[in-house]
């Protein structure tokens, strides 16, 4: 029986990615199984193939080096979450925010993954985790501008409160909601 090219797009439909996706999956949840469980010094190509079920050649033809898939995962983790809070308020909007990436950050795994970023060698200027922190800054403000808030710009929402957040999750010092709200109050003050 042939298959018709219309019965052919919705079986392409209903498999985002294929199989290169699925062996993406499976390695990005080896890859933080392993981290978990404490191996990241330790952790080898076949390692992770054997823990994602596939073969480590397709792990090292993709990757090519632990560093590498370890900084891919960790851009991936760190940039998952897209959804932004929507309290009725900027200042809301923002507290609300720092505190959930200051939650997120500060779990022992994500720090890991926030030194494997710092730590990538050929660094381009660019920086995947902080592009996507500035255009959530840019949403949030720019809804607050609509609702005739005023509003910090994104870059002082960035250097602000996401950059120190980030600094003291890497450096292991002291953070969290409290302390994210702390660095919200020190940007509004910048913005009067």
């Amino acid at each position: 029986m042939a298959v018709s090219a219309s019965s052919h797009a919705t079986a392409q439909a209903r498999r985002p990615g294929g199989r290169s996706a699925r062996v993406r999956d499976a390695v990005y949840t080896a890859v933080g199984e392993l981290v978990g469980e404490g191996h990241r010094d330790t952790m080898t190509i076949p390692q992770v193939a054997e823990r994602a079920g596939v073969n480590p050649t397709s792990v090292y033809r993709r990757w090519g080096s632990v560093e590498a898939l370890l900084s891919e995962v960790a851009v991936a983790a760190l940039t998952g979450d897209d959804s932004l809070p929507d309290t009725g308020t900027f200042a809301g909007d923002l507290k609300a925010w720092a505190s959930a990436i200051a939650e997120d950050i500060f779990r022992p795994e994500r720090g890991i993954y926030l030194r494997a970023l710092a730590s990538r060698g050929g660094l381009d200027g660019s920086c995947p985790c902080w592009e996507h922190r500035l255009r959530q800054a840019e949403k949030m403000a720019e809804r607050g501008r609509e609702r005739g808030e005023r509003t910090p710009t994104p870059r002082q929402i960035v250097d602000h409160v996401v950059a120190p957040l980030y600094h003291h999750a890497v450096f292991g010092l002291p953070g969290g909601a409290a302390y994210a709200e702390a660095l919200v109050a020190d940007v509004f003050a910048l913005a009067q």
